[in-house]
């Protein structure tokens, strides 16, 4: 059964950072006002969303406060280390996808929204990939980061399962935007895992290689 009730929370607007449900995301917490954003996190729900911010237009009134794309993650303060000079260490755990309703009114110095989470099964975990497609991810994975000159543990690799390995990649490769966000908006497991396979072929064999980011539409 769907949730239908919106729920308030604070918005980290990133660009690349993807959190997924039952992912995590750590983070480096620096400004002042994501800063506050925390403390007032760890004295509440401990709830803080991730969205990633869209590409701005030359205009100083959206450096303050970028647009936003429809589509976010809500997470869960799951390990939270506050260092000497007041920056923070912080790992989310990711609860549920969500809709932006509205952007709230309010007075603090981060922003804050209203989230829709119904239509979204996050609660459920994704069937798991066929056997044919988590061989073809692995593929193209290896094919991919030696492009990159990525080292990887490929032993380490194979013992993930499919949802760690699908959305662990989908955090980590240097894609654009508009790709990234597309991940995040995949409807299933094995919708984002067919994406990331053509994600990673087309930058591979784009102009520049995988040096640089794909920029897919």
């Amino acid at each position: 059964m769907h949730e239908t009730a919106l729920l308030r929370v604070p918005i980290f607007p990133l660009v690349g950072a993807l959190l997924f449900p039952r992912g995590q995301l750590p983070l480096h917490i620096f400004e002042p006002r994501y800063r506050a954003m925390v403390r007032d996190a760890l004295d509440g729900d401990r709830l803080i969303a991730m969205i990633q911010p869209r590409p701005a237009l030359d205009d100083s009134r959206e450096m303050i406060a970028p647009p936003i794309f429809e589509i976010g993650c809500i997470g869960r303060l799951a390990g939270c280390e506050e260092l000497d000079d007041g920056r923070f260490n912080i790992v989310l755990e990711g609860l549920s996808r969500f809709r932006v309703a509205r952007e709230a009114r309010v007075e603090t110095l981060y922003r804050q929204v209203d989230a829709d989470r119904s239509g979204f099964n996050d609660q459920d975990e994704d069937e798991p990939l066929a056997i044919a497609q988590r061989a073809e991810i692995e593929r193209e994975s290896r094919a991919y980061a030696d492009a990159l000159g990525y080292a990887v543990d490929w032993e380490s690799v194979a013992r993930l399962d499919d949802e760690m390995l699908v959305n662990g990649i989908a955090q980590i490769a240097p894609l654009d935007v508009g790709s990234k966000q597309a991940l995040l908006e995949a409807r299933d497991l094995t919708a984002r895992a067919d994406l990331l396979v053509q994600f990673m072929q087309f930058q591979r064999m784009a102009p520049g290689g995988a040096d640089g980011p794909a920029t897919l539409q």
